[in-house]
């Protein structure tokens, strides 16, 4: 095709093969950047693109402490002799939001965690919760902390954790952090 462009430079038709060649050429270079910039570029390590809330309707069967401060969770932990789960999350993180959808939302894992945690969900990026993240050193979201009645990390997982990863890591919780 191109030797025939290059022959018939002059005419109607090698300027129709000529946008047919530049076309065929481009399409496979759009689709490339639409698949890179829809699929692989959105990340939770990512700027903000679309700041969206959980919506109303959607209740979580783990029951979160309705406080932004951690001591006076940490405190309320010790008199009832239990541990206190983290979730750090960002509203526009894709993962944080299939755990709320999938995870949260399951009466099995609720009540494990309400049964054996004060649990804490905290939006890294607005009030106290960018102190927390200060604290703790969150680099992605969501990460997921089970802290003794002391403040002391437990277990960490930094990224999703789904419903028998997250049974893991909070059995492992309950024996002091051993994974075995």
């Amino acid at each position: 095709m191109l030797n025939y462009i290059c022959h018939n430079k002059h005419s109607s038709t090698s300027t129709m093969s000529l946008f047919t060649y530049i076309k065929l050429l481009l399409t496979p270079v759009f689709f490339s950047i639409f698949f890179i910039t829809t699929f692989l570029l959105p990340s939770c390590n990512a700027p903000k693109v679309v700041p969206t809330s959980p919506s109303n309707d959607q209740a979580y069967e783990i029951n979160f402490e309705q406080s932004e401060m951690l001591m006076p969770v940490l405190e309320k932990a010790k008199q009832e002799g239990k541990m206190v789960f983290v979730d750090f999350y960002a509203d526009w993180c894709l993962p944080c939001k299939l755990m709320e959808e999938d995870v949260f939302t399951d009466p099995e894992i609720g009540k494990l965690f309400n049964e054996t945690f004060l649990n804490m969900h905290v939006d890294g990026e607005s009030g106290a919760g960018s102190n927390l993240v200060s604290i703790f050193e969150v680099k992605v979201y969501p990460t997921l902390l089970f802290l003794d009645y002391d403040g002391k990390v437990i277990v960490r997982k930094e990224g999703a954790a789904f419903h028998s990863e997250l049974r893991d890591l909070a059995n492992q919780a309950i024996k002091g952090g051993n994974p075995n």
